[in-house]
């Protein structure tokens, strides 16, 4: 007879984080080291900044950011084309039961972050920020 596991919850959410984690490593290694056989792939310098699994860790989306150059969505698009040999490498290096189904996104965490900068440094912003400065002192 099987022997059943049971996690908490807190349990369960590091062990998807440690296995993104994994899948982010991996597949950031396979695109340094241009094992990837197409002309888009191998032309751009890609980050995976991101890799989140959902909890049965079968689906995993890969945030991806081209580092030089605009060209996000044509690399995205490559990326896509080329999911199943992903898919194969990171099953055979992740060692799971099941290899995650990969998707890929393009990261628009920078262009948030530089939206959010823009706003903090509007006149309007930082003269009420300054009163909420004073008020603590």
């Amino acid at each position: 007879m099987a022997k059943r596991q049971d996690h908490t919850a807190e349990q369960q959410s590091v062990r998807v984080l440690k296995v993104g984690e994994r899948v982010r490593h991996i597949l950031s290694e396979l695109l340094a080291r241009q094992e990837v056989h197409d002309d888009v792939v191998s032309a751009s310098n890609i980050a995976v900044t991101e890799v989140r699994m959902t909890p049965d860790l079968r689906n995993a989306t890969a945030y991806v950011k081209p580092l030089l150059g605009n060209a996000e969505d044509d690399v995205v698009k490559a990326l896509r084309q080329n999911t199943a040999f992903l898919q194969r490498e990171v099953a055979k290096r992740l060692g799971l039961k099941f290899a995650p189904k990969l998707k890929f996104r393009k990261d628009e965490s920078y262009a948030e972050a530089d939206r959010i900068e823009m706003l903090l440094r509007d006149p309007k912003v930082a003269r009420d920020l300054e009163g909420d400065l004073e008020d603590e002192d």
